[in-house]
């Protein structure tokens, strides 16, 4: 059974880093949850380490700009890592080839291609057409409002080809405001069904986490043998990747499942241990909203 908690703060003692998601705890995909900014600005001035672990399908840089823009201040984390990083180096290592064909919105997706330091001797990526790719890569549909059916023709052709789906963000959705927009994950378990074979390097999968202890073990004075706990609003991103990782999580009722658990201030606790149950999760702490 979960334990309801009344703040972040109430706990934070016992971890050395928490692993923290951007959407739906720190921002809504507008503007900062204010709560949340404060709650992890007074973690980092006890001493705690916070690592925003994001799903989102771009350079941390390129979200680290994003984030400034929604108002989170540099003082509220101390590094980021991204599925789109983690996907990134899987795209350069050439596990879906060189010529790919992108699925995502432009130019908002472009910054995916940029260079990556850290691999060396990167295979050369060109952006063609589906009929003469070699592999896909999926930062998103090309229209997040739109019925993922409408992908089905290229998908049965891309599975005839035999293309492997690189899905550099495994979020099914997201709610941009009071706006939900099917996310790369959808895609990819579209691509799943009906056959093909996609590649996860976001939450709840390793490549990820590894990528988030590397960026916890390169701040100055890191602890060696860190206590963590995530925090994130998807049960089966965050919530799942946390209890893989052998972490404690946080889950943020308030977020993706504030309906099911009947969430406005806090979540109904008999609402919130039958959502927990129907998922097949549990989590070590909930709260409503990250504060």
């Amino acid at each position: 059974m979960t334990e309801i908690i009344a703040s972040f703060a109430t706990i934070s003692d016992q971890y050395d880093a928490a692993f923290v998601d951007l959407w739906g705890c720190m921002h809504n995909g507008v503007q900062a949850l204010t709560s949340a900014v404060k709650a992890m600005q007074a973690y980092r001035a006890r001493g705690g380490r916070v690592i925003l672990v994001t799903n989102s399908p771009r350079p941390w840089d390129s979200v680290a700009r994003q984030i400034d823009g929604f108002g989170i201040p540099a003082d509220a984390w101390d590094a980021i890592a991204t599925s789109g990083d983690s996907a990134r180096a899987g795209m350069y290592r050439g596990i879906v080839g060189s010529k790919i064909w992108f699925m995502g919105e432009s130019p908002r997706d472009d910054d995916f291609f940029k260079p990556l330091q850290i691999i060396d001797d990167p295979v050369p990526i060109t952006k063609v057409p589906l009929e003469e790719a070699e592999g896909i890569v999926c930062c998103g549909p090309f229209d997040p409002l739109a019925d993922l059916d409408t992908n089905r023709a290229e998908f049965l052709y891309a599975k005839q080809k035999g293309l492997k789906l690189l899905c550099a963000n495994p979020d099914i959705v997201v709610d941009r405001g009071d706006i939900r927009e099917w996310c790369a994950g959808a895609l990819a378990a579209l691509y799943t069904e009906m056959g093909g074979e996609s590649l996860y390097f976001g939450k709840p999968h390793p490549p990820i986490y590894d990528l988030a202890r590397r960026r916890l073990a390169a701040l100055p004075d890191a602890p060696s043998d860190p206590r963590i706990i995530g925090i994130g609003d998807g049960i089966h991103t965050d919530i799942l990747g946390a209890v893989q990782e052998d972490i404690d999580a946080l889950f943020i009722s308030g977020g993706l499942a504030a309906a099911e658990t009947k969430t406005q201030t806090q979540p109904d606790a008999a609402a919130l241990e039958t959502y927990l149950a129907a998922q097949q999760m549990s989590a070590t702490y909930t709260i409503g909203h990250l504060r």
